[in-house]
């Protein structure tokens, strides 16, 4: 599982190894908590147990030293297992890959380095915040009395972290947006379980409530113009979206896999056409992710609007063409495929969650189309 080299005297992990060995303890539960929407805590513990949680973290904080890829990796074998717990995870790991962006960059990422090192799990609001962020904060001695209702928040439930943001409208000179970070054991955090969805019910995505929650000056990272567009936001989207891609791309290898295998020995004409449609979609998504960690250049990538625009254009592509491999697989399959003892129907509901992170669509397209002529992403 580990090897040195004399060129390399740190320790070199196999992370997909480590991944697929946490994966294959989950399986047997996840029909369970498909139908129950219960997150699997015991999951949590044992990617903190192995490393994973802490694989990004640069040796020298402590932590494993694996790359942008490589955690990618891990993330696709997990996401072949237990989907919910590898995009639950990602939310995890994107918030470590943006630190890693900051330290590759000359910043100080040292305090949430330590953190993540000691095992904590970082849980992200950024889907619900974006750039204007929601919430109130009001100025007191010292700091900030802020309230929220932060959703969805993957893995609340096993987070010790929130990474998060308020909006305080009456900042001198306009509203700003105060991103920080909160013990989700401060006084006045709580959980609502409010997430029941069509798939990924097993995530934990639920509502993290902040009522009067006291957030101190020096727990301040950035204060920002609430509603204009911030250079942070290209880091986040290049530094998390091949992250969150790769989870549900293992999602795929499992549809896939699940599919060739019921119709192998099958000479039908038009299961050839399907199957062949479906590894159209497959290669291209598969293909599409790739490239958005090629881009990456392991966490060193421009901080630039057409940098965030490309990345959010191959996300889009990823998530569609993900979307179109699992109703392939399906169809290849036949009514098989449509019944609820076979996985296809999970895998085909989970799948369809890699169409809202950020950003969706339709917001993507008027991101993407704005910065190639030549505007800010935000009108």
């Amino acid at each position: 599982m580990t090897t040195t080299t004399a060129a390399d005297s740190r320790t070199a992990t196999d992370w997909v190894t480590l991944a697929r060995s946490v994966g294959a303890t989950l399986r047997a539960e996840v029909a369970d908590r498909d139908r129950s929407g219960e997150i699997n805590a015991a999951a949590f513990e044992q990617l903190r147990a192995t490393g994973l949680s802490a694989a990004l973290v640069p040796v020298e904080f402590g932590g494993g030293g694996a790359t942008h890829a490589e955690m990618g990796a891990a993330l696709r074998e997990l996401g072949r297992h237990d989907p919910a717990t590898a995009v639950a995870f990602a939310m995890h790991s994107h918030l470590v890959a943006t630190q890693v962006w900051r330290h590759n960059h000359g910043q100080d990422a040292t305090a949430v380095f330590g953190k993540v090192a000691a095992g904590a799990i970082l849980v992200s609001t950024g889907a619900s915040d974006w750039v204007g962020s929601n919430g109130r904060a009001v100025r007191v001695d010292g700091g900030y009395r802020v309230h929220a209702r932060k959703a969805p928040a993957s893995g609340c439930e096993v987070g010790t972290v929130l990474v998060t943001s308020f909006r305080w409208d009456d900042a001198p000179g306009g509203a700003q947006a105060l991103h920080c970070a909160i013990p989700l054991a401060a006084p006045g955090v709580r959980i609502e379980k409010t997430w029941n969805t069509l798939g990924l019910r097993a995530s934990g995505s639920h509502t993290v409530v902040l009522e009067d929650v006291f957030v101190p000056d020096a727990a301040i990272s950035l204060a920002r113009p609430a509603d204009v567009w911030p250079p942070l936001l290209n880091v986040v989207i290049g530094a998390a979206l091949p992250l969150v891609m790769a989870a549900y791309l293992g999602i795929a290898d499992s549809a896939v896999e699940l599919a060739t295998g019921l119709v192998r020995g099958r000479t039908d004409a038009h299961v050839y056409q399907l199957a062949g449609e479906m590894m159209n979609a497959y290669t291209t998504a598969g293909d599409t992710i790739e490239a958005m960690f090629h881009g990456s250049a392991n966490l060193t990538f421009a901080n630039t609007d057409e940098y965030a625009a490309r990345t959010l254009s191959r996300k889009t592509v990823a998530a569609d063409k993900l979307i179109e491999t699992v109703r392939l697989a399906i169809e290849t399959v036949g009514g098989l495929g449509y019944s609820r003892t076979c996985a296809l129907e999970m895998y085909y509901r989970d799948i369809h969650g890699g169409q809202f992170h950020p950003l969706p669509r339709a917001k993507q397209l008027q991101f993407t189309g704005r910065v190639a002529l030549g505007q800010t992403p935000l009108g």
